[in-house]
């Protein structure tokens, strides 16, 4: 007869059981279930892993490239630290650039060294020295998520090498796996693979808090590389914004984002790197803009096309941009943006425009394919060019692929070990009210509006949309998108008004107030994030390190990484690189070529200022993968208890 104190136990529901089956899948009996269990207790036992944070690349692929090669330049002091009294200077140089780039280096030594006895003896002294810095970053992992970075035909060799030398594996057995190798013309490859696991060990997570695109040489190049890369997360900015919206199709972004790489002669990047022919757009410069001087669209550099042809190209994408432009906002009254319609406020016979109640002499006053009675519809020739350039970006496969990876791995924010990661504001009034912005009919603020607008694009992606598609739009440059975080985009201002005062572009006061405790507090609850300690991440405003401006707000609890990466916006930038024992920021400065780096060893030795440490080195229990671990061995629990009772 039971007791009345006995425990009463309560069968699972078949609901429950059929959430432990996947689960059973994997661990078949109860011995498994527990090993399982006491390992990933062990797990949240170990440092954290190092989280590197970058912000507003914009097209800069071989800066991003060292800068993740060298791990924001935490590998330097390691291969010091470790290797550095074992070698000459010049030894520690070229070490220090095969960790950096094993792939060009191997690939220039295997067409060099053709000696094998040479080959061998390389190898097995860069692979010792490897294999040092291996075992000292692969201390901060479980051996299981460790290997997961090696390739797969290599992981078992790379385990049995992992553990040599002992006692009974002597410098025998690991000469012998190098001779091998080489004797099959395989031991740069196997020090090109170690090479990589390095980079890889010593950044477990890179997260890319906006702006892949734009200013720089080659966007795709950047998402390429980001997609090779084993553990990488998205917060999206108001450029990633303006691309994948092209890439759904919307006329006004693909306009935008070709009139930006126009601007900048990144045009290798559409039409090299996506395959998006450029031939009706300078067909339609060549043809309707052919007497058009275009001195105020000249290209920021020179090119194979010539500049002025690029200059006609800018402007007519830049006048089909206003246009589109137009008529999204007719259709979107619920965004208050009528006084950004400007083509009807154009005085042709005085040359004047009419903006915010103030008269302004334009600079340009040739318009061939604006129609005064009707300005906001495109021309025959702007509809013939217009549908081929949306046929291209919508149909293209590379540039759709980069969006889907970037959407599938990203979002509007994250959090990381107490720092909350966004790009740009929280759309607040001076007081520091939130301010609400719409999304599908509802007005949302804080915390609810990134949610919305994150399932918002996702749909967008998968349905296209319309609604959809154009918030993509008001991401890019809309007064209240979190993303964007002014007043007004002074495009056509800049293009055609001489008179700087038109220019302004009145920022959010959300960047006055992050100067404040309180308000920081205030952003850290609204996103759940504990906020004595918490951090604020955001990018999209770049620092004025010229003027004096520090990243590190006054209230100590928000910091901007928007570093001028790009050489277009002063070639710095910075990695907020959050370790278990401290958080510091890594200032980097220009780098010359990926070619000057193997050939002359140039690196890229950044600044570092440390911006916070907890009281005790953080472990992996404390992060959020530390949360998903604890809840997976609670179902493993779950799993052995069915297993005891015959459940299952």
């Amino acid at each position: 007869m039971t007791k009345l104190t006995d425990p009463v136990v309560v069968p699972p529901t078949q609901t429950d059981l059929a959430s432990l089956r996947p689960l059973a899948d994997r661990f078949t009996d109860i011995d498994a279930a527990e090993a399982e269990s006491a390992r990933l207790s062990a797990v949240l036992t170990l440092p954290k892993g190092t989280v590197h944070v970058i912000s507003d690349i914009h097209g800069e692929d071989q800066k991003l490239r060292h800068v993740v090669n060298n791990a924001s330049g935490t590998l330097r002091p390691l291969v010091e630290q470790l290797l550095g009294s074992k070698m000459t200077a010049e030894e520690l140089r070229s070490f220090l650039t095969l960790t950096f780039y094993p792939a060009e280096v191997c690939e220039r030594l295997e067409r060099t060294m053709t000696n094998l006895n040479e080959v061998q003896a390389f190898a097995a002294t860069a692979l010792e020295r490897q294999f040092v810095l291996v075992r000292a970053l692969a201390g901060h992992y479980s051996l299981r998520r460790a290997m997961r970075l090696v390739p797969t035909a290599y992981r078992d060799l790379v385990a049995e090498m992992l553990h040599a030398p002992t006692t009974d594996r002597g410098e025998a057995f690991f000469n012998a796996i190098v001779a091998g190798l080489a004797h099959r013309g395989r031991a740069f490859e196997l020090v090109h693979v170690i090479g990589r696991l390095i980079r890889n060990l010593a950044v477990e997570e890179l997260v890319i808090a906006g702006d892949c695109w734009d200013r720089g040489q080659r966007g795709d190049r950047v998402v390429d590389y980001l997609r090779q890369q084993p553990y990488v997360s998205f917060v999206w900015g108001n450029h990633d914004a303006a691309w994948i919206g092209a890439a759904m199709g919307c006329e006004a972004l693909i306009c935008n984002v070709l009139r930006v790489s126009l601007r900048y002669r990144r045009l290798y990047q559409i039409d090299d790197g996506y395959g998006i022919p450029l031939t009706p757009l300078e067909h339609l410069a060549r043809t309707v803009y052919a007497n058009d001087p275009a001195k105020h669209f000249m290209p920021k550099e020179s090119g194979l096309r010539p500049n002025d042809v690029v200059a006609r190209m800018q402007k007519a994408a830049a006048i089909m941009q206003f246009k589109l432009e137009g008529q999204m906002i007719a259709r979107n009254p619920q965004w208050g943006l009528e006084e950004r319609r400007v083509l009807h406020k154009i005085d042709l016979p005085a040359g004047t425009i009419t903006i915010g109640g103030e008269m302004y002499a334009l600079r340009d006053t040739l318009f061939p394919t604006i129609n005064p009675a009707d300005p906001y519809a495109l021309s025959d020739e702007e509809i013939a060019c217009m549908k081929v350039l949306r046929n291209s970006f919508m149909l293209n496969v590379k540039l759709h692929e980069h969006v889907a990876f970037m959407i599938n791995n990203g979002g509007m924010s994250l959090q990381r070990d107490g720092h909350l990661i966004f790009h740009g504001c929280i759309p607040c009034d001076p007081a520091g009210n939130f301010l609400p912005m719409q999304v599908g009919g509802r007005a949302l603020t804080g915390r609810a509006l990134f949610r919305a607008v994150e399932e918002t694009v996702r749909c967008a992606a998968k349905r296209r949309d319309q609604a959809g598609i154009e918030l993509l739009w008001y991401l890019w440059c809309g007064p209240r998108s979190p993303l964007f975080g002014k007043n007004r985009i002074a495009t056509f201002e800049r293009d055609f008004i001489a008179d700087p005062k038109s220019h302004h572009e009145s920022k959010d006061p959300y960047f006055t107030l992050v100067h404040e405790p309180w308000f920081c507090e205030k952003v850290l609850e609204e996103f759940g994030v504990e906020p004595t300690h918490g951090l604020i991440v955001n990018g999209h405003v770049p620092v004025r390190i010229d003027k004096g401006e520090s990243p590190l707000k006054r209230s100590r609890k928000a910091i901007t990484i928007d570093g001028a990466f790009s050489a277009a916006y002063g070639d710095h930038g910075y990695t907020l690189v959050i370790q278990s024992d401290r958080t510091f920021l890594a200032r980097h400065h220009h780098f010359e070529s990926v070619e000057a780096a193997i050939r002359d060893g140039i690196d890229i030795i950044p600044a570092i200022e440390v911006v916070s440490s907890p009281i005790r080195p953080r472990l992996v229990g404390d992060t959020e993968r530390g949360r998903a671990i604890k809840a997976d061995i609670a179902l493993l629990s779950r799993l052995s208890e069915a297993y005891a009772k015959n459940w299952m």
